[in-house]
C-alpha cells in the first residue's frame, strides 16, 4: 500500500512511501496524478483546492488553502495555513463502544500499596528543593548517598574518554582522535543495593521558587505536592532556603489537597535556620537515609490493573504519529479505562481543532465548559506574548508532514482513544476519577510529562516519530516509535515499535494490546524502560502563559 485515506471525508491522502512526480494514485474510482514528488509521511490533495477552501484530514478541518492547489499537489507551508473548526458547548450525547477486555479480567501487576489505597509501579524517595538556590545542596546530597546506597547511574551509552586522554598524551593529533571509535561496550556492573525494596532516590532540581511571579511559585508548590503524593513515591526530603516565595507553608497547604500524601513521611529543612551549611546538609543526608529505611519496609504485592494511571504523551512527532503509535496508544488507553483504570491526555495546544469532539465526549456539561474555557484562555494568553496555538509545530514536525497545528493536533488526540472524558484538570490538579482525564499542559515534552506525574500518573506512554530521550523522575516512560526505521536507528531509546502497523503484521488493536502487556511488565518491575536505563529524569515546571 502506497497511500492511506484516514477518513472518508478527507480531501487529503497520506503517502506511506516517497512517491515520484507523475505517480498515478487510484482513489475511489478515479485516478489522481501527482504533480510533484510527495515525500513519505506527507499529504497531497485528491481534488483541486481553490484559494480560501478548507483542507480536511482525520475528518476535521486542518487548514485553509493560501493559494490554489491542484489535484495531486503536495501541501506545504506555502500553500496551506493553519485553520481549525470552531467549538461551543456539547452538541449531543456520546455513546462509547467499550473494547473487549475479557482476556485481562482478573489480571494483576506487582505494585507498592500506599496508605490511601493507591498503588505504585515504583518505590522512590524524593529529595526536592523549594527554590533554585538549593540546587547545589541537592547535588551534594546526591553525591553523598547515591553511589553508596547502590543507585549510581548505569553505564548505558558508555563512552570511554580515558582513551582520548591517553592518545593525547602520546602525541595524537586532532584527525587521529576524531577517527577513534568510542562505542566500546560498557564495563560489567555489579550493584548491591542497601535497600532492596527501594527503587531509588530521585533528586529534583529546577529554576523556580523565587524571582518570578508569586503565581509561579504557588504552582511550583502544588506541582511538588503532586510528586510527593504520586503513588510511586514513598516520602520526601524538602530543602528550603527560607526567604523565597515558595514557602514551606505553601507546600504543606498544597499537600492537604492531595490524598496520596496522607501518611507519607515528609521532612522539611530550612537552611537559614541551620547553624552551618555542613550541618544542614548532614541533617538532610540523615533524614533521607532514615526515609529510605522506612520506604524499604514496603514490598511489591498483587494489584488490579485498575490501579494503573497512565499518562499519554507524544514528542518529536512525525507524519505517521497519528496513524500508528498514537492510535495504538489510544487503544491501550481504552483497554485500561474499560478495566477501571485511569488515563490522562495532556498537551492542550495539540488538541486545537478537535475541541468539539472532546467536548461532546465529556460526561458532564461542567467538564465540557471547563475544557473550552481552559483552551480559550491558554490560546489567548499565548497570543498576548506574540504566539498562539498555530505556532506549535516545530521545524522537525514541519519537515515530516505536520504542516499545521490542526494536522498535528488531529493526530495527537488519537492518544486519548475513544473513551468518554470523565474529568478535566487544570495544571497541577490531581486526577480523582477513573476513566479518561484531560490535563491542561503545554505541548513541550518535558513540561507535559512533568505535569502528568504531578497529577498522578504512575506510568507514562510516550510516542515519537523523530526520536526523543525524554523521561520522568518518578513515572517510568515507555517509548513507542511511529516507524520501524526509527526503532532500529535509535534502539537505545525505543521500547516498542509501532511502525509494524504500516510495514505489516500488526493492526492498531494488536499493537495496543501488546503495549498493555508491556505496561504490566514495567509496572511490576520486571523490566526497566529505556529512559530508566539512561537515568533520563527530566523535570521542568511550567511557567504559565510562557511556554507552548
Amino acid at each position: 500500500m502506497k497511500t492511506l485515506e484516514i477518513h472518508p471525508g478527507d480531501n487529503l491522502l497520506v503517502a506511506l512511501q516517497t512517491l515520484p512526480a507523475g505517480t498515478a494514485v487510484a482513489h475511489r474510482g478515479h485516478t489522481v496524478v501527482l504533480k510533484g514528488e510527495v515525500p513519505q509521511k506527507h499529504k497531497f490533495t485528491i481534488c483541486d483546492l481553490p484559494e480560501g477552501s478548507l483542507a480536511t484530514l482525520y475528518g476535521v478541518t486542518v487548514g485553509r488553502v493560501a493559494r490554489f492547489i491542484p489535484a495531486g499537489g503536495l501541501i506545504t507551508v506555502e500553500n496551506l495555513v493553519h485553520e481549525a473548526s470552531a467549538y461551543a458547548g456539547k452538541t449531543g450525547s456520546y455513546h462509547w463502544a467499550k473494547p473487549d477486555v475479557s482476556k485481562w479480567q482478573g489480571r494483576t501487576f506487582m505494585g507498592y500499596h500506599r496508605p490511601d489505597g493507591r498503588v505504585g509501579t515504583r518505590n522512590y524517595w524524593l529529595v526536592v528543593p523549594l527554590v533554585f538556590c538549593e540546587n547545589r545542596n541537592i547535588g551534594v546530597i546526591r553525591a553523598a548517598l547515591e553511589e553508596v546506597l547502590g543507585y549510581a547511574p548505569t553505564k548505558a551509552n558508555h563512552v570511554d574518554a580515558t582513551r582520548l586522554v591517553a592518545m593525547y598524551r602520546s602525541g595524537a593529533g586532532v584527525a587521529e582522535i576524531l577517527k577513534t571509535d568510542l562505542t566500546a561496550p560498557p564495563p560489567e556492573q555489579s550493584v548491591t543495593r542497601v535497600f532492596p525494596n527501594l527503587d531509588g532516590i530521585k533528586f529534583l532540581t529546577h529554576e523556580g521558587g523565587c524571582g518570578g511571579t508569586r503565581d509561579d511559585s504557588e504552582a511550583l508548590c502544588r506541582l511538588l505536592a503532586g510528586y510527593i503524593a504520586n503513588s510511586n513515591v514513598a516520602g520526601a526530603t524538602v530543602l528550603s532556603l527560607g526567604c523565597q516565595h515558595a514557602q514551606v507553608r505553601l507546600l504543606k497547604e498544597a499537600l492537604v489537597n492531595f490524598d496520596g500524601a496522607t501518611g507519607k513521611p515528609v521532612f522539611f529543612l530550612e537552611q537559614q535556620q541551620s547553624r552551618s551549611e555542613q550541618a544542614f546538609i548532614g541533617e538532610a543526608v540523615k533524614r533521607t537515609f532514615t526515609g529510605c529505611m522506612i520506604a524499604n519496609e514496603i514490598q511489591r504485592s498483587p494489584a488490579p490493573i485498575a490501579k494503573l494511571c497512565l499518562g499519554l504523551e507524544c514528542g518529536g512527532s512525525d507524519g505517521f504519529s497519528g496513524i500508528t503509535a498514537n492510535p495504538a496508544l489510544g487503544h491501550a488507553s481504552d483497554l485500561l479505562v474499560a478495566l477501571g483504570g485511569q488515563a490522562i491526555l495532556s498537551e492542550f495546544p495539540e488538541l486545537h481543532g478537535v475541541e468539539q469532539e472532546l467536548i461532546n465526549r465529556c460526561e458532564e456539561e461542567a467538564m465540557a465548559q471547563k475544557f473550552a474555557r481552559l483552551m480559550r484562555t491558554y490560546n489567548r494568553r499565548a497570543g498576548e506574548v506574540g504566539s498562539g496555538f498555530s505556532k506549535n509545530p516545530s521545524p522537525g514536525n514541519l519537515r515530516d508532514g505536520l504542516i499545521t497545528d490542526a494536522i498535528k493536533s488531529a493526530g495527537a488526540a488519537k492518544k486519548g482513544g475513544t473513551a468518554p472524558v470523565a474529568e478535566v484538570l487544570d495544571y497541577t490538579e490531581p486526577v480523582s476519577r477513573p476513566g479518561l482525564s484531560l490535563l491542561c499542559t503545554p505541548g513541550n515534552d518535558v513540561e507535559s510529562t512533568t505535569a502528568l506525574a504531578g497529577s498522578g500518573a504512575n506510568l507514562i506512554a510516550f510516542t515519537t516519530g523523530l526520536g526523543t530521550p525524554t523521561g520522568n523522575p518518578v513515572a517510568p516512560a515507555i517509548k513507542l516509535s511511529t516507524n520501524t526505521e526509527l526503532a532500529r536507528r535509535m534502539s537505545g531509546l525505543i521500547d516498542l515499535d509501532a511502525g509494524t502497523i504500516i510495514s505489516g503484521g500488526d493492526t492498531v488493536e494488536s499493537k495496543g494490546e501488546e503495549l498493555l502487556e508491556l505496561m504490566l511488565r514495567v509496572a511490576s518491575g520486571e523490566m526497566l524502560t529505556k529512559a530508566e536505563v539512561l537515568s533520563q529524569d527530566d523535570f521542568i515546571p511550567w511557567k504559565r502563559g510562557v511556554s507552548l
